[in-house]
């Protein structure tokens, strides 16, 4: 039996066991997925010891993305781009050794085109955030052709890293990708995804209401407890709000495939975690 872990710091809310069961039951994949607690000096550690005691691959959530990205000896061309990785495999060094990618782009596009029928091409969007969450999703965003992306954040010196970083990726696709710090008057947008630590801390939103578009899509990229302020807010203010469920299970989906070659089915997961946490699908 192969064995999967999550690795965080908190790691004991991931939902993450239960979502690769399903797929697995799904799939007939014989796997076995557990939670491990890193200490948060001890990452580098506790990966390789779960490597070496025959992991196959894990995922990573906070706070430690960035620091698996320096683990990994390859990258996914999205991994590269966004300096972090949420997703190793374990590969042997005759193969190049240890691949790290990036599933959470791609996990929030599929959740919000897919699941949420919303159209990202052509809509203006406004990412709050700067740090691993808001690196993870930045890429697929804009490859999804938004006709504008502003980056909001706190520091606007990261705002501008990860902007520059991306500024190729933007011109490739035409989108108009900007940096500030404090959200424009008078602007407001189509889609707000909040990507800042705001929700973990229980604080209030990180962006005035006056952004939202009346109608807009308001999306926490967590889920449950901590992302209910936010969702509350957001739909006082006349937002159709989502949090991020379906991009966890979308991602989890993409790391699923990145290690067995089979892609499975996430609606009914995805429901049935909707279910569990008593919010519409």
């Amino acid at each position: 039996m192969d064995r999967y872990a999550v690795i965080g710091n908190p790691v004991e809310h991931s939902r993450s066991p239960q979502i690769h069961a399903r797929f697995a039951e799904q799939t007939g994949q014989d796997i076995r997925y557990g939670r491990l607690l890193s200490p948060l000096d001890g990452f580098a550690e506790t990966v390789r010891n779960f490597a070496a005691r025959g992991g196959r691959g894990c995922n990573v959530t906070v706070p430690f993305k960035f620091e698996a990205a320096r683990l990994a000896a390859r990258l996914t061309p999205r991994a590269s781009l966004a300096g972090a990785v949420n997703v190793l495999r374990f590969d042997e060094p005759v193969d190049g050794g240890w691949l790290g990618d990036n599933t959470d782009g791609v996990g929030l596009v599929r959740d919000i085109e897919l699941n949420a029928a919303f159209a990202l091409a052509g809509c203006s969007l406004l990412l709050a955030g700067a740090g691993g969450a808001a690196s993870g999703v930045l890429g697929p965003l804009l490859a999804s052709r938004p006709a504008r992306l502003v980056v909001v954040n706190r520091t606007l010196g990261r705002a501008n890293e990860l902007v520059d970083q991306h500024q190729g990726v933007a011109r490739q696709h035409q989108v108009a990708l900007v940096a500030i710090e404090v959200p424009p008057i008078g602007e407001r947008f189509d889609l707000l995804v909040n990507a800042t630590s705001s929700s973990l801390l229980g604080a209030a939103s990180p962006v005035p209401a006056s952004v939202l578009r009346d109608g807009a899509l308001a999306i926490d990229t967590m889920y449950g407890a901590p992302a209910r302020r936010f969702l509350d807010w957001a739909a006082a203010h006349g937002a159709r709000t989502r949090d991020g469920l379906g991009m966890l299970v979308e991602q989890a989906a993409e790391a699923f495939w990145l290690w067995r070659g089979v892609r499975p089915a996430t609606v009914p997961v995805l429901a049935e975690l909707r279910r569990e946490f008593g919010v519409p699908a």
